[in-house]
């Protein structure tokens, strides 16, 4: 699989991960499937309803903002597809608390934020069997898409 965003998209995303630092941020991929590609038309950037004194190392996204979420992309024929999130002074590359909570079907775009700073962004799958990771490459696309 590919991600395909623009660089607005990922601006976005970028932002909003420098927001929330030094807690991690969260959102919602949404757009399209075609094949082998996974185009983010827009994103849902939401509040990481996590225990206070666990924000800084883990997100939670609430059943109503993924159902927001949903219900969102369902009414512009679209689909939720991944999650992103930020990692705060640590790596963009999944945790292993990522990789218990991971669904394998979603993609997942780390955001690390060194210092209040976007150091990177990386996507990544989860296997099958549930066991590892496998990066996505991302593609930045000139195309202009919804947000």
């Amino acid at each position: 699989m590919t991600i395909i965003l623009t660089r607005d998209i990922l601006t976005r995303i970028e932002k909003h991960a420098e927001n929330t630092y030094p807690e991690e941020g969260a959102g919602l991929l949404i757009g399209q499937v075609n094949g082998e590609t996974r185009q983010v038309q827009a994103v849902l950037e939401l509040t990481n309803t996590s225990r206070v004194e666990t924000r800084r190392n883990r997100y939670l996204i609430s059943p109503q903002d993924l159902l927001r979420g949903e219900k969102e992309a369902a009414a512009r024929s679209m689909d939720v597809f991944g999650v992103f999130h930020s990692h705060p002074d640590h790596p963009d590359q999944p945790s292993e608390f990522d990789r218990q909570w991971a669904l394998p079907w979603f993609s997942y775009m780390i955001t690390s934020v060194n210092g209040g700073k976007a150091a990177g962004s990386r996507s990544w799958r989860l296997s099958e069997d549930r066991q590892h990771f496998k990066e996505e490459p991302i593609h930045i696309s000139e195309i202009v898409s919804g947000t």
